[in-house]
């Protein structure tokens, strides 16, 4: 019994939750410092690795990192978000490891994000995110997006019908959420 407690499936996603929340929180900072001083992020860490365009691509970095963390925090795109960041921080690790050979202190906390945006492109979002609800959607309903168009366009075609018949008796017509099934469930 014990084992059946600690290994349920929502212990696994409340997981996946805290780990794409913290990494993405607590990356997010970091792209904004870049933001604050882009040109000193340049001259610091881009022109050491003699790449071409260093301001646009520490704009890059900045946008990945922040874009990426608020794809991990929200789980919407989750593993885009995640393999933007694992870029970031491999070109980070190879920056720590070229200017300073394997500086532990250097090399720690890139190798927690990276391991973490790795992590959560294998693993997934889990089911407390954007993503799962999505893809539940679409499960429940493959038409989904399809049924949204019609049901438009017949709305459409039944108000035209409407205005052409003298004096129609008005049927009261019932909405139906697009959600209903699966916020019942």
């Amino acid at each position: 019994m014990l084992n059946s407690i600690f290994y349920k499936s929502v212990f696994k996603d409340f997981a996946f939750l805290s780990l794409r929340l913290f990494t993405g929180a607590l990356l997010i900072h970091h792209g904004f410092e870049k933001l604050n001083d882009i040109n000193n992020f340049a001259d610091a860490f881009v022109r050491p690795l003699h790449l071409p365009f260093p301001v646009t691509l520490s704009y890059l970095a900045a946008g990945s990192e922040i874009g990426g963390s608020w794809l991990l925090i929200l789980g919407l795109g989750t593993r885009l978000g995640a393999s933007a960041i694992l870029g970031t921080m491999s070109v980070a690790i190879y920056h720590a490891i070229v200017t300073s050979g394997f500086n532990i202190y250097l090399l720690e906390l890139l190798a927690l994000y990276f391991s973490s945006a790795f992590s959560i492109i294998l693993l997934g979002p889990g089911m407390f995110s954007a993503d799962y609800l999505i893809s539940e959607i679409f499960k429940s309903n493959p038409n989904f997006i399809f049924s949204i168009f019609t049901q438009q366009q017949s709305s459409k075609t039944e108000s035209i019908l409407k205005r052409e018949s003298p004096k129609s008796l008005k049927q009261k017509r019932s909405f139906d959420f697009p959600f209903t099934n699966f916020l019942s469930s």
